[in-house]
């Protein structure tokens, strides 16, 4: 009575766990890039939604961060008020997308969700990227979803637990990279709307990751898993210092994606 999903396996194949230079993030950047435009024709609404809501942005601030403040569970509140008001004072970040799902110019699309560099393997000679793994959460979303999420993971020039905030910025040139990789493989799959968006969507996939740590914080750590009983506010701490960079270099990065889809 139960399921199981077979695989071909992948010989001479190796993963990793960290970026360890820009040409292997752009080869992460070619191996998504070729999950959208494979599946660019695929009926993305045909797909059961395995995380509702999931990169709804809105929904998860209307409907879990401001009822988490408003409860405060944990009793933490007063420990991250600067971090709530910084939630709060970017709220419109949060209708962007969805804004423009709602009117048409942004196409649901078939997307991974979960595009961390480790999910990506690697011939073990060569280091070109042959494919895309772990398929739990593929389903219906936006390219700028898989995208942006990718940069928050992999441009970080810091872990995502870092607690030295000094150390937290966005790296252009693995920004760079990785969408040079991305846009040469989905760049002509792609509308106008959803090239435009990649850098702010990049910010937003930030943003949005920073308000669930801190979220998760507020209710007391039942979310995420925690080493500690302020882990989850030193991830949201560290994702909101990258969104700040974003915002600082989002003309950069604006630019960088109009030259390369040129």
């Amino acid at each position: 009575g139960s399921y199981y999903r077979a695989y071909i396996f992948v010989s001479d194949s190796v993963s990793y766990n960290s970026t360890e230079n820009a040409e292997m993030f752009r080869q992460s950047g070619i191996a998504f890039g070729k999950f959208q435009k494979y599946l660019s024709a695929f009926p993305a609404d045909s797909l059961y939604e395995t995380l509702p809501e999931f990169h709804n942005t809105k929904h998860r601030y209307e409907t879990e961060f401001l009822p988490a403040v408003d409860a405060n569970l944990s009793g933490r509140k007063d420990t991250c008020l600067s971090e709530i008001d910084f939630v709060n004072n970017r709220k419109a970040y949060c209708s962007h997308l969805v804004d423009m799902i709602a009117d048409g110019r942004l196409p649901l699309r078939v997307t991974h969700n979960d595009t961390k560099l480790n999910n990506v393997i690697f011939d073990k000679d060569s280091n070109e990227a042959i494919c895309v793994i772990d398929l739990d959460t593929v389903m219906p979303g936006l390219a700028l979803y898989d995208f942006g999420d990718s940069i928050r993971f992999g441009a970080n020039t810091a872990v995502e637990d870092e607690k030295d905030l000094s150390k937290v910025s966005i790296s252009l040139d693995y920004f760079k990279a990785y969408a040079d990789g991305f846009l040469s493989q989905a760049g002509g799959s792609l509308n106008k709307d959803e090239i435009d968006n990649l850098a702010f969507a990049s910010l937003l996939m930030t943003f949005e990751c920073g308000m669930r740590f801190l979220t998760d914080y507020i209710n007391g750590d039942t979310y995420f898993k925690t080493a500690y009983p302020e882990h989850n506010l030193v991830r949201a701490k560290n994702q909101f210092a990258l969104v700040a960079d974003m915002e600082t270099h989002m003309d950069e990065m604006k630019a960088i994606i109009a030259d390369l889809a040129k």
